[in-house]
Order: structure tokens, then sequence, then C-alpha cells
């Protein structure tokens, strides 16, 4: 199947606005061939001066031809403003459509793949991308057809005059756009590539320079304890530094010729002269030609730059396309609800897109209805993975997962997100009120009931020291929460939830002394007759419960309960020594 080019894409996203960019195409042309008509009566003018020289007073005509000439400019400024207007209002349509069609598309997606692909560079795709095809449709699309119809006209006027000056004024064009090939050929498509690579790897590795600032400055240390951001900064610099001098001698050539069409119309005028005295025709002509040939240059650079509009426009689809072209996760037909709430994970095997390890391997973890269980173990150790994988934000490679006894994959999308409620360790409130925000969790909720959650959420104070109480949007008039302020508003909202089953992931990570005691007060109240599975590397937070699972590089290593694992001396073991070490450190007093 022949795929659509990127315009006839675009046209699919504006309705019944994509008959105004053919107009504005139409009206753009117009615009570029009347404002090649006031050469046409500057060239009468010189013919009717030179005709009468000296006696320029029988000139009769000059004036009616030079406002005619003005009328023909004016008249193509208006044109080109209504090709633009209509450009805009169709790019203005496509370019909302496509945000709203990928928004609708990323709300069907699994929260799996927002997390890989990460939000910050969603947003970018939404905002930059969209806005790349707007520009490309407002501006550059009405800019490429006066650039195409503009060169052809002109050859057409060059020729119309006469037939030997315009042959030689095309000449340096022809010689530049020669020189211009070894520049623009086949390998400019591999140069950009190695261009936008080491761009990429700088930006990459500039991003984590930036986030490890506070290291460099409380060691004193200078860009050069970042070897790999320095070297990409050097592969950058000799890359760049490398194509310019390779890119040089073209671009200086072009720019030379293009530009030189007045010294190649000197010459032929020279020939035709002989050597004697100038003819009228030919000084007509001369002049005519050496005032009308700059626009040539100027025409043929937009020509030139048309592929790189191109390419931009092919890139931002391309982003796009990154997003669209994403697979929701199946929903089952007719679909069954959970009698139950246990969890049970059997021999289960997942690999991250792009991924060449398992980031687990036959897994199998059980938690009965009712049960706290938590998940320890090393950085990368799969515990995430884990609770994402039961939140279906994932579909497992191997294996299964069922809840109540049902497969999470046979479980409809709505009733699963009813289910299962999500404690992230870092959770996120909307530019919104306190009230908008614990209602995320059910819209139709009173404002008693979002008082009520919020209590036992432990809340209280936070609630007394905003102006507007629950009323206060968060984000504005200076108006900001502490992390473990923002995790208690996140616990009354899924408290408002009430699903049955709570995945609570490294919840007070980010909490002071203080809020982590408020936020473990509310996680008792939330945790009540529930399902609960925790994710801690503080260990004394997941001491009492039923059952611990400890992985470690994909795998259950070792399971049972804290007195168990403690004198078994295995991994778990480890960790508790290790953990109660770093309590009981203390800087020693200076003496």
């Amino acid at each position: 199947m022949k795929k659509n080019s990127n315009l006839q894409e675009l046209m699919g996203y504006a309705g019944g606005h994509r008959y105004l960019t053919y107009l504005s195409l139409l009206l753009s042309a117009v615009s570029a061939i009347l404002a090649l008509f006031p050469f046409v009566f500057l060239f009468r003018i010189i013919q009717e001066v030179l005709a009468v020289a000296p006696n320029y007073a029988q000139a009769t005509h000059v004036v009616r031809n030079g406002w005619t000439a003005v009328g023909f400019a004016v008249l193509s400024i208006v044109i080109y403003v209504c090709a633009l207007m209509s450009s805009h209002l169709s790019a203005f349509r496509i370019a909302g459509n496509i945000r709203k069609a990928l928004m609708a598309h990323i709300a069907e997606l699994p929260l799996g793949f927002i997390g890989e692909m990460g939000s910050g560079k969603i947003r970018r795709i939404v905002n930059d991308s969209s806005a790349a095809t707007e520009t490309y449709l407002a501006h550059q699309l009405p800019d490429m057809s006066a650039a195409i119809t503009t060169p052809v006209c002109m050859i057409v006027m060059l020729f119309l005059f006469d037939w030997r000056f315009g042959l030689v004024s095309l000449l340096p064009v022809i010689l530049g756009f020669a020189a211009m090939f070894k520049m623009a050929g086949p390998s400019m498509a591999e140069d950009m590539k190695r261009y936008q690579n080491a761009l990429a790897d700088m930006n990459n590795e500039a991003v984590e320079y930036v986030r490890g600032v506070p290291v460099v400055k409380t060691f004193g240390q200078t860009v050069h304890s970042f070897q790999r951001f320095k070297g990409t900064i050097d592969s950058y610099y000799d890359f760049v530094m490398s194509y310019c001098k390779k890119c040089r001698p073209s671009m200086l050539s072009y720019t030379v010729l293009v530009n030189s069409a007045f010294a190649f119309l000197i010459v032929l005028a020279l020939i035709l002269t002989g050597g004697g005295p100038v003819a009228q025709p030919v000084l007509l002509n001369f002049i005519f030609y050496v005032i009308f040939t700059p626009l040539i240059a100027t025409a043929m650079t937009k020509v030139m730059f048309m592929s790189e509009n191109g390419m931009i426009v092919a890139d931002a689809m391309s982003r796009i396309h990154s997003i669209l072209d994403a697979e929701p996760l199946p929903e089952p037909r007719g679909g069954r609800v959970p009698t139950d709430n246990d969890i049970t994970l059997e021999n289960v095997t997942f690999r991250y897109t792009g991924g060449i390890t398992d980031a687990l391997h036959d897994v199998t973890i059980r938690a009965g209805a009712g049960e706290t269980v938590a998940l320890v173990g090393p950085s990368g150790g799969g515990k995430t993975t884990v609770a994402g994988l039961i939140s279906r934000f994932w579909d497992v490679t191997g294996g299964s997962i069922q809840i109540g006894g049902v497969n999470v994959k046979d479980i409809p999308k709505d009733t699963l997100m009813d289910t299962v409620a999500y404690v992230f360790q870092d959770s996120r409130l909307l530019k919104a009120s306190i009230l908008e925000n614990v209602r995320l969790a059910r819209p139709d909720a009173s404002r008693q009931e979002v008082e009520r959650v919020l209590h036992e959420a432990q809340c209280d104070d936070i609630i007394q020291k905003l102006p507007q109480g629950i009323d206060t949007v968060i984000g504005t008039k200076g108006v900001y929460l502490s992390g473990g302020e923002q995790q208690r508003i996140a616990i009354a909202r899924v408290m408002l939830k009430n699903a049955p089953i709570l995945i609570l992931d490294e919840a007070t990570a980010f909490a002071d002394p203080e809020n982590e005691a408020l936020v473990q007060r509310a996680f008792e109240k939330l945790s009540k007759g529930k399902t609960v599975i925790m994710i801690a590397h503080r260990l004394t937070t997941i001491k009492n419960a039923g059952r611990i699972f400890v992985l470690r590089e994909g795998h259950v290593e070792e399971s049972g309960t804290h007195d168990t694992l403690v004198a078994g001396g295995g991994l778990y073991a480890k960790l508790w020594q290790d953990y109660q070490t770093s309590v009981s450190w203390k800087v020693g007093a200076a003496k």
C-alpha cells in the first residue's frame, strides 16, 4: 500500500479547512506572478526615457507606468496577505486536530508507554511537533508555491526581452547549483544524521550533568570530572568544524556565482557592441537585466531551501507517529470481574521494549485478599516492574497475573482501574484546587466526602494554612506544597477512590521525618481491609508485612516474614543490617 505524503496526511486533519490550504497555494502563486509585473513597467519607463533622451520632457508615460507598477506591487501584497490568512486558518485547525488526536490516543495507551518514553518527551512532541506542522502549513508551504512560480515566470521574462541576455543571466545560476551539488548531494543525508546524533548525545549528557551540578559544586569539581559530557561536546565540535570546512568551498562558490550575473551581462554587452558605440536596444536590455537578475539569486535560494522545510515537517510527522503508531493494550471482549482481591503472579517473565535482557524472569508472588505484602531488594531488581504489571502498565512476556482468579488481560480496563489504586513515589498534583485534585479519583464525590478523606489522610494542617482552604489553587500566587504534603493529598485522592487493592511504590521516599510520620498514619487508615503491595527501601516501614519478597536481578531471591528472613542470613538479612547501620550512623561531634 502506497504511503501518503506528509502533505496528504496533514490534509487528513484539516477537515473542511483543507480547501483554504489549496486556496493559499493558488493565491501565493498569483501574488508571485503579480510581483513581477512592476519590472515590465519599469522596462517601459527605461525604454521611454532612452527613446526621448535628452528631451526627457517628452516622456509623458513615465508617471502612468510608475503608478501602474506601484498598483501591481500593492495588489501582489494584498493577495499574499489573503494567502497567509487562508493558510493560517487551515494550519491552526490542523495543529489543533493533531494535538487532539495525540491526546486522545495517549489516553488509550498504557502508563508503561508514558513511563518508557518520558512525559517531557511526549509533551514536546504534542506541543513542538504540532507547532512545526503549523509553521510549515502557515508560512513555508505558501512560500514554496511562490518559490516555484517565481523562477518559472522569471525564466519566461528573461527570454521574452532578449534571449541572449536571458541565457547569460542563467549561466551563473547553473554554475552555482553545480557547485552546491557536492555539498547537498547524497552525502548530505548521512551528514545530517551524524549531526543529529551528535546533538542528541550532547543534549542527553547535558541533562545528566545538570542533575549532577550539586555534587560538582559540593566537591569543587570541573566539567572534566564528567568525561562523557566533555567527550560529547568535543565530538560535536569536531564534527561541526569538519562539516563547515567541507561545505565552505561549495557555499562560497555558490554565493559568488549566483550574485555575479551582472559580470556576465557586462561581458555580453561588450561582445555585442564590438568595441563601438552602444546601440539603444542593447543598452535598454542591459540596464533592465542588471536590475532584474538579482531577483534570480533570491528566488533560487528559496527553492534550494525547500528541501530543508520538507525535512523539518517529515521529522515532526515521524515524532508524531512515534506516539500514534503505539498500540494500546488489547481490551478483552466482554471481560470478567474479579470476585476477590487476592493477587497471583505465576512464572512471570517480562522484557521492556528494546531491552536485551529480561527485567523479570520466572517470578512467582502471591498476596492473599486483605494481606500486606512487601517487595524489597537492590535497585534495579524489578520491584516497580512487578507493581506496574499488576496495574497492567504493560503486558507480561510470559506467565500470568491474576486478580481474584481472573487474568488481568481479561479484566476490562475501567474495572481494573477501579480495582487497583497506585500511589507513586513522586505523586504530582495538577494546577487546580485541592478539591479538584482529590476529586480526580471520583468526579461525582461531594465536598463533604473530599473533606473527610483529607482529614483521614492527615491533611488538616495543610488545609488550615492555605488562604482559600480546599478551594486554593496549587501553583498560583506563591502557593506550593512540599513533597510530603503533595503525597498526603495524593493519598486522600486514593482514599476517595477506595479501591480494594493498593500499591505503594516508595510512597515515603521524598518525605521528611515529620511528613513521613503523618503519611504512615494515613497509610494505616488507607490500608484497612485492603490487599496491599508495598515497595520500600526504608525497611522499618515493611517490618510488619505478612510476607516479604526479596527481588534481585529480576527474580525472587527469597521470601518470608521479617523475622524468618533475618534469621535466614540471606540477602534480606544483609539489607536489614546495612539499613540499621545507616540509621544509627551519626557525624561525630568535633573535639
